[in-house]
């Protein structure tokens, strides 16, 4: 590694080698790693060593809204940290102040106060605290397609498989939410299925006994889950549930929130009003690792005369704030929202509708923005999802011919940064068409090829 003679492909191989000796992946079976090296980036292009290039379709992790390296961002971490590494968070400090200020700005009506943390984990394991302190009560009730975080309670509130290891945190519920295309309520409509899954919510509640649920918690859209949007009226339905019980309602915007919807937050086109707002992810593009929830002025009170159990050492951390302010100013002076929505509206949107009409692998597309997913089924009338097998394919595929995908279970997830321009999604639209073409020809092919013989 710290050879300096070594160039390209080399030293892309010397990386990698590096990397999986020494580095314990998240996620991974560590004898099965990818040998994917990212050295550089710019807007929404990512190269390695060798200068291979790849359109970044997958934002990372759904969280580099602003692209990579944007210019205004970078010079402003660079500034703070000439002036400011770091401070105790039990210190006021102008950056912070002002980050704050910057997110409450883009707010739901009634919140009054930011809470800091390192990242979307904290963010709601902070978020289902406050719920608990200000209720007096204990049970969280969540989805099980859902994902919250890698922490105590955020992971036993995530639903998906990653649950499953790591059940140590108590009061956890789970319900089913709106999922139409793979209906759990038989139903064939958009209204039935919205109607059926409050319903669902609502007798869950009763039967767990209202006076003992803290929160519901749900990802404004569920990302990893499948960037399932929820019909009208369904966040609206969920407020009135809670309501009715005296039960926080936590909306997660970690993944949805700032831009990537092609609103500030994936709420803003909803009639809806949450007590408490995780985010981290694209606040600030993850350019420095931050978090918070946005705490409403009920919630807040709580906590005028009553110690807030909770704290992080980089709680606010200068860096961070810094990074976040640069970036929600940057986003609004160049219209970076409005372009999100706009390549949403005009070019993934219908791109991915003909592709839909036309390749017999894809089931369904849905999203909105820059957030979208491509499920992938065997049998469009069974419904069955493709196997793990051809989504390796898939991916590989996709990365071979210079596209960075973002693939959950049997989905395609098109999550560009919100700076991506029409002909740059245009162009892996193009890419994504002609992989999908390609496997759907050869599982044709391998289906056929008995009947050949």
């Amino acid at each position: 590694m710290s050879d300096p003679t070594l160039q390209g492909a080399a030293l892309d191989a010397r990386v990698v080698a590096a990397d999986h000796d020494r580095v314990l992946h998240s996620w991974s079976a560590q004898a099965h790693l990818p040998d994917f090296v990212v050295a550089g980036g710019l807007g929404s292009t990512v190269w390695n060593h060798e200068g291979r290039r790849w359109l970044d379709f997958s934002s990372q992790l759904v969280n580099t809204n602003i692209g990579h390296q944007h210019p205004a961002v970078v010079e402003a971490i660079r500034e703070q940290a000439s002036v400011l590494t770091t401070i105790a968070p039990s210190t006021a400090n102008r950056t912070r102040a002002e980050a704050a200020e910057r997110i409450l700005a883009r707010a739901p009506e009634g919140m009054r106060k930011v809470f800091f943390t390192n990242g979307g984990a904290d963010a709601i394991e902070n978020s289902i605290r406050m719920a608990r302190l200000h209720t007096g009560r204990d049970k969280v009730v969540s989805t099980y397609r859902s994902y919250h975080g890698n922490t105590g309670a955020a992971v036993v509130a995530t639903g998906d498989w990653r649950r499953i290891p790591n059940e140590f945190a108590r009061g956890h519920v789970h319900v089913f939410g709106p999922y139409l295309y793979r209906s759990e309520f038989w139903a064939t409509t958009v209204e039935e299925e919205r109607d059926r899954a409050l319903h669902h919510l609502e007798r869950v509640i009763q039967a767990e006994g209202p006076t003992s649920v803290a929160a519901i918690l749900l990802e404004t859209i569920p990302g990893t889950a499948g960037v399932l949007v929820p019909p009208p009226g369904y966040l609206a339905g969920v407020r009135e549930i809670a309501d009715r019980y005296g039960i926080v309602l936590i909306l997660d915007e970690v993944m949805a929130g700032f831009g990537r919807t092609g609103s500030w937050l994936a709420l803003d086109q909803h009639d809806v009003r949450p007590d408490l707002v995780a985010f981290a992810k694209g606040v600030n593009s993850g350019y420095v690792p931050a978090g918070g929830v946005m705490v409403s002025a009920e919630i807040a009170a709580t906590f005028d005369e009553r110690v807030f159990p909770g704290g992080l050492t980089y709680s606010g951390h200068p860096l961070a704030m810094a990074a976040i302010v640069a970036t929600l100013d940057a986003m609004e002076r160049e219209g970076i929202v409005e372009n999100a929505a706009r390549v949403g509206r005009d070019v993934l949107g219908p791109g991915l509708a003909a592709l839909a009409a036309t390749n017999p692998l894809v089931g369904e597309v849905r999203g909105t923005g820059v957030f979208w997913a491509v499920e992938l089924v065997s049998d469009r009338d069974t419904r069955e999802p493709v196997s793990a097998a051809t989504m390796a394919d898939v991916k590989s595929r996709l990365l071979a011919a210079g596209y960075l995908p973002f693939v959950a279970e049997n989905r395609v997830h098109v999550v560009p940064p919100c700076v991506i321009t029409p002909d740059e999604a245009r162009q892996g639209l193009d890419l994504l068409a002609g992989v999908l073409s390609d496997v759907a020809a050869a599982g044709t092919a391998r289906v056929a090829a008995p009947a050949e013989r």
